[in-house]
């Protein structure tokens, strides 16, 4: 629930002011379809007072940056560049214009040698990494052109690869065939033992309201980022409502039989903080399915969910 902070701050309208913060973290199209129904609830420009319509003034996406399959894997290992494929899909969700700029930065070419299979926004963060030296830079200078609303940041800047121990006793390396495989994961963990987080990825979850998890993949879009000591150790510490928001429905080899007890109970073993430990955990539900082809949140109903439950009285 809400401290005392918030509950002052939420007491009357005209005490939204100034705003709230938010922390999503995640990776995948999970946390892209968060973040597009949180975007319309931000303030639209630096000017803008928060209100009861748009009570977010800061929306933080955290990254994972362990993708190593499709496009995004070809770049890091040709570019040695972190994977831009799940930063790409937030900067898309959260861009002012996703029906043009949007759509060309989801272009993917189907035909070209060498270009085939190749996502054109992956390829501009690329060359922008490589123009300006830093995938950070490039990531700010892409949010730019796309004007959106929010910030950006990958988890770390280290190249980390994926681990998991499985029930069977087998040992996988890298997020694709991690994900692939069909045995049920017994740990999972980063390929180097010190991995710093990005120093302005700790700042916003210090200053956050509300901080996020999921939804999307348990063990390679949500546990990643928590497994960076620093960032599990922020959002311990931190006195904002935690939520995490669970897949809508299961995910085969992940969590084949997985009960929502189960999610939790496996944030709890990768991340054995005693505060994490002690929390006490209330249950939210709601019908929140969107079907069009393929099963999703409902971004508009998710968002609402959120800012009634959290930030408005």
């Amino acid at each position: 629930m809400p401290d005392d902070r918030m509950k002052k701050r939420t007491s009357k309208p005209n005490s939204l002011a100034p705003g709230f913060r938010i922390v999503a973290l995640g990776g995948g199209t999970g946390l892209s379809t968060l973040l597009r129904g949180l975007k319309e609830h931000v303030v639209r420009r630096p000017d803008e007072l928060a209100s009861c319509q748009r009570p977010i003034s800061d929306l933080a996406a955290i990254v994972t940056v362990t993708d190593d399959g499709g496009s995004s894997g070809r770049l890091r290992r040709e570019n040695r560049i972190l994977p831009p494929g799940d930063i790409r899909n937030c900067m898309v969700a959260l861009s002012k214009d996703e029906a043009l700029l949007g759509r060309l930065f989801q272009y993917r070419f189907h035909a070209g040698r060498g270009l085939v299979g190749h996502n054109f926004g992956n390829l501009f963060l690329a060359a922008l990494t490589h123009v300006t030296g830093d995938f950070t830079e490039a990531i700010r200078v892409t949010s730019k052109v796309l004007a959106i609303r929010g910030r950006i940041f990958p988890s770390t800047l280290s190249n980390v690869h994926l681990v998991a121990s499985l029930n069977n006793g087998r040992i996988v390396h890298g997020e694709t065939r991690i994900s692939a495989s069909r045995a049920p994961i017994k740990k999972l963990s980063l390929s180097r033992r010190r991995v710093r987080p990005l120093p302005a990825a700790i700042e916003a979850i210090r200053q956050a309201d509300l901080i996020l998890l999921g939804p999307g993949s348990l063990y390679t879009s949500v546990l990643p980022n928590l497994l960076i000591p620093e960032i599990a150790r922020a959002i311990a510490r931190s006195k904002a409502p935690r939520v995490y928001i669970a897949n809508l429905m299961t995910q085969p080899g992940e969590t084949t039989g997985f009960t929502l007890a189960d999610h939790v109970r496996a944030i709890q073993k990768h991340v054995p903080l005693p505060v994490l430990q002690k929390l006490g955990c209330r249950v939210i539900l709601d019908d929140l399915l969107e079907e069009h082809g393929v099963l999703r949140h409902n971004t508009g109903r998710l968002s609402r969910l959120l800012l009634e439950e959290f930030l408005h009285p």
